[in-house]
């Protein structure tokens, strides 16, 4: 991936696990959040925000692991990891702390340029309808939804992560599961179409 377009996502990531973190524990003195939680809301965040308006809120790279999609610069990002490169993590830095193996906290506003208005449509989405739930909870339920179910039988191989497509985030979840904005088939399948072909049009460019 291109660095500005790694950049790009990183912004974004960073801003929509500030948000999420402020959402968390507003009032409190230190604003903490489960990193498991963050990354699952991110998910629904981004399965609204592709199936409404054509792209998702992140763009990050989605991985299926055992426990339930990943958007991998996120990750990363609430890790501090040592993966990302130095301009990268010097951002995310300015905004997120990592507290332990499994919490951050924000240490900054929500940078308002960086998040457009249907991206905290879809970041509110997310939080509204999921963030009540835990961590736990919110991995099983991400367990019922094809882009990571299509997955799971090479997860159970012992291969500790598969590669997910955003093409599949516009298919339908189990039944009974939100599937972040309502398609008909028709609807889903013009959506589907008009994103891979955004895709096709972007990779001329890289």
């Amino acid at each position: 991936m291109p660095a500005l377009q790694i950049l790009a996502s990183v912004r974004k990531s960073t801003q929509a696990l500030n948000y999420f973190a402020h959402k968390a524990s507003s009032g409190a003195p230190i604003r903490k959040l489960n990193k498991m939680k963050a990354l699952k809301l991110l998910f629904f965040a981004d399965r609204y925000h592709l199936r409404k308006y054509g792209r998702p809120v992140s763009n990050c790279a989605y991985f299926a692991m055992n426990h339930g999609p990943v958007a991998s610069e996120a990750k990363r990002i609430a890790e501090e990891s040592t993966h990302l490169d130095s301009r990268s993590r010097s951002y995310a830095r300015r905004y997120l702390r990592r507290n332990d193996l499994y919490h951050f906290s924000t240490i900054a506003d929500v940078d308002d340029a960086v998040l457009s208005k249907t991206d905290r449509e879809a970041l509110d989405f997310a939080w509204q309808t999921f963030g009540h739930y835990t961590e736990f909870r919110l991995r099983d339920i991400t367990h019922h939804y094809p882009e990571w179910k299509r997955r799971a039988a090479t997860l159970r191989t012992g291969r500790p992560r598969v590669k997910m497509e955003y093409s599949d985030f516009f298919d339908e979840p189990d039944p009974g599961y939100n599937p972040c904005h309502e398609l008909s088939k028709k609807e889903r399948d013009i959506a589907r179409e008009l994103y891979l072909d955004s895709e096709t049009v972007a990779n001329l460019w890289k």
